[in-house]
């Protein structure tokens, strides 16, 4: 197709991308929506390759993983050909870096390794199980913010049970398809361990492994990749060995098994840091030049205390702990590059930074710094975490906790990383260092959501990791559960049932304790008939604040404590309704929603209330939430009597004198928005795409992502905090 063509009256073409023996892709724009996306177009009309680029289209269009493309559209042009519509995944191919940088250091290859096996496990689950048989360098794509995606599934397989299996054309690609995948035998998910061992052999060493088929015919065997790399630490190069052996029962038996044994091949140092899936970003030019003065870092001295630390760590003796958190990176091994110009990047990255913060000054002068913070555009990348504190309330003693213990059983979720700058190579002893932007984590905390779902016919609570993967079933109650929130520990968490929907009050609920990994259920005490819900754990883990009907049906927010279970009234505004509490950090004040659908704030034990929101007759607000440093406090806002029902999410900087509230860019159609424990990311429910699912967002509006995107109906999702010991 030429360049400026449209294709099925929607899909303008920009460039070609590839062109390979049965399909070429190319870069378009989807006219509809303003979006770059790729087109895939089969070349050859044969009945057996249109079947297998029918199966493709039906595979991806039922794939939702952070580290897959999505399908957005299939058709048939008649007497042209066939077309599939995916998410263009710019950047780079994983064959594109090796060429630029040659052999990868083994902390990246573990990260590339852990990305893929979660797209693995994630397809291996599926009924039925999905696999795709062409894992290579050049179907590994790393985009400009380093997250990692598998792609191309032109070879993929539908494996149903024991019956004759659907497939695409029986291929391979020369050293990276197992032996099994050259002959008539059958293939399995074991076979995609194969392909993904060669492919981070090929990472660590930029040596194609030995052909599995001569392998296999004693033909031929393996190069330890060692021998390529003697950097690589003899724990992982097992891994990776263990992953190319010819028989299959010889292999790892699962992506799962495999993942667990590349975690625990990193360096007693490393290993006790939570794995990073971002790479540092490929750079905007692949031709830039490094003049002799930028070079700054004695790689042979890395060298020689790199491969020291291998000896000692291959012979098990224990390894010298840094006294800084992060170690230094792994480097390449010395390959002769092109030079690369870091002066240019450093002072374009400056100017932008400026210019950031001299547009946040004009846009909102009169936010606290904290603010500034929040919404991504200050120097200062570390939130004031507030400090809780028991809260004292006549007639009440002072609560002591005993504790439910609890041992979760979910890993802590991998997280998004703070890339580290890659190195470049050069034959003289140094190397230069590749500027990156550095990210902070994913949200911080566990790293885990909890967040109610009807997937099951009646909503029940659900945990998953914070990329949406290690889905897991944690209430099985027949009436129903929802609205959890987590203990301040994140050990434990409250919830109402019954629960038959997503509503705005739920008469006749009670309030349960459960234990994060869904056993040891206790009920709280309840005024039967009545209903409690909107439940809030203190930061001090002592009260449970509540919205209750207890009190003649009227909607009422209650504390409850957890030492004696006793419960007293907190707000009285003249036997109005009042709802939807919140905890400020420190646990001395509490945000709610009053009768007059504003938002409003008091101090806990005092009494004493003033109003966070205006008033008015055309808009109403709900559901507050805190930033973990209690400077914003975040409600959505809504037209009364609007038909489309749009709400808009809105951030209250929350000082002495008050602030005008700022509408939070991309965040509509949305609610129960809450802040991540480092409070630089939101998670909430939005219906923006026609179904409810669960997103997560930069709390300034960019970078908004879906985590689940089914036919079920997701909501109220609440971010696990920082873990400590039970």
């Amino acid at each position: 197709m030429e360049r400026g063509s449209l294709l099925n009256r929607r899909y303008r073409i920009v460039e070609i991308l590839g062109q390979g023996g049965m399909a070429a892709v190319y870069r378009a724009i989807d006219e509809n929506l303003g979006l770059e996306v790729a087109v895939k177009e089969n070349l050859f009309t044969t009945d057996e390759y249109a079947r297998q680029f029918r199966l493709e289209a039906t595979i991806l269009a039922n794939l939702r993983h952070p580290n897959l493309p999505r399908v957005s559209d299939h058709f048939v042009i008649e007497q042209q050909g066939q077309y599939l519509i995916m998410d263009y995944i710019e950047g780079e191919d994983l064959r594109q870096r090796l060429d630029r940088l040659g052999p990868l250091p083994e902390q990246e290859v573990i990260i590339i390794g852990v990305a893929i096996c979660d797209a693995m496990m994630y397809m291996h689950s599926r009924k039925p199980m999905v696999l795709h048989r062409d894992i290579k360098p050049g179907n590994v794509r790393i985009t400009p913010h380093g997250h990692i995606y598998l792609v191309d599934f032109g070879l993929a397989k539908i494996v149903q049970g024991r019956e004759a299996t659907s497939t695409g054309a029986r291929a391979m690609t020369p050293g990276y398809s197992p032996p099994e995948q050259y002959g008539t035998a059958r293939t399995d998910h074991r076979s995609d361990i194969y392909s993904l061992g060669a492919t981070l052999y090929s990472a660590l060493s930029d040596q194609l492994p030995e052909d599995g088929l001569a392998r296999a015919m004693d033909q031929a065997s393996l190069t330890p990749v060692r021998q390529y790399n003697p950097r690589v630490s003899k724990r992982f190069a097992g891994v990776i060995e263990r992953c190319l052996e010819v028989r299959p029962d010889n292999r790892y038996q699962s992506a799962e098994e495999l993942q667990r044994d590349m975690l625990d091949s990193r360096s007693t140092t490393r290993r006790k840091a939570p794995i990073e899936l971002l790479l540092a970003p490929p750079p905007t030019s692949l031709n830039q030049d490094v003049p002799e003065e930028d070079i700054d870092i004695d790689a042979e001295a890395e060298e020689d205390r790199t491969s020291a630390e291998h000896e000692l760590e291959d012979a098990g003796a224990p390894l010298p702990v840094s006294i800084f958190e992060e170690d230094d990176q792994d480097k390449p091994v010395p390959r002769r590059r092109k030079k690369r110009r870091v002066g240019l990047w450093l002072l374009l990255s400056l100017l932008l930074v400026l210019t950031g913060l001299a547009v946040a000054s004009f846009y909102y002068p009169n936010l606290p710094k904290q603010a500034l913070t929040w919404l991504g555009i200050s120097p200062t990348a570390t939130p004031v975490q507030a400090t809780p504190t028991d809260v004292v309330i006549a007639a009440l003693p002072s609560p002591s906790r005993t504790q439910i213990t609890d041992t979760p059983e979910f890993a802590t979720a991998t997280l998004s990383p703070t890339p580290s700058p890659s190195a470049t190579r050069t034959p003289k002893p140094t190397v230069t260092k590749t500027p990156s932007p550095t990210p902070t984590l994913i949200g911080g905390g566990a790293s885990q959501i909890l967040f109610a779902s009807d997937r099951t016919g009646i909503p029940e609570i659900f945990i998953m990791n914070v990329d949406g993967t290690g889905l897991k079933q944690l209430t099985f109650i027949a009436e129903g559960a929802c609205q959890p929130d987590w203990s301040p520990d994140g050990q434990r968490f409250v919830f109402i049932s019954p629960c038959p929907r997503d509503q705005v009050s739920y008469p006749g609920s009670s309030l349960f304790i459960m234990n994060s990994d869904g056993r040891d259920m206790v009920p709280l005490p309840n005024v039967p008939g009545r209903g409690d819900y909107d439940p809030a754990w203190s930061p001090s883990g002592t009260w449970i604040a509540f919205t209750s009907l207890r009190n003649a049906g009227v909607p009422r927010i209650f504390l409850m404590s957890l030492d004696d279970y006793s419960v007293i009234s907190l707000v009285d505004e003249n036997n109005k309704t009042n709802s939807q509490p919140a905890w400020s950090p420190d646990g001395k004040q509490l945000a709610y929603v009053g009768s007059d659908k504003r938002i409003w704030v008091m101090n806990v034990g005092e009494g004493e209330r003033r109003g966070l929101t205006i008033g008015g007759a055309d808009f109403e607000s709900g559901e507050p939430a805190w930033s973990p440093d209690g400077s914003i406090v975040i409600f959505y806002r809504k037209k009364i009597n609007d038909p489309t029902g749009a709400n808009w999410l809105m951030a209250a900087a929350f000082t002495t004198s008050g602030s005008l509230p700022v509408e939070i860019p991309n965040a509509t159609l949305l609610s129960t928005a809450n802040f991540s424990p480092d409070g630089f990311w939101l998670v909430f429910k939005s219906w923006v795409d026609g179904n409810h699912d669960i997103y997560i967002m930069r709390s300034n509006g960019v970078d908004k992502q879906v985590l689940v995107s089914d036919l079920a109906y997701d909501f109220d999702p609440v971010w696990r905090p920082y873990l400590s010991q039970p």
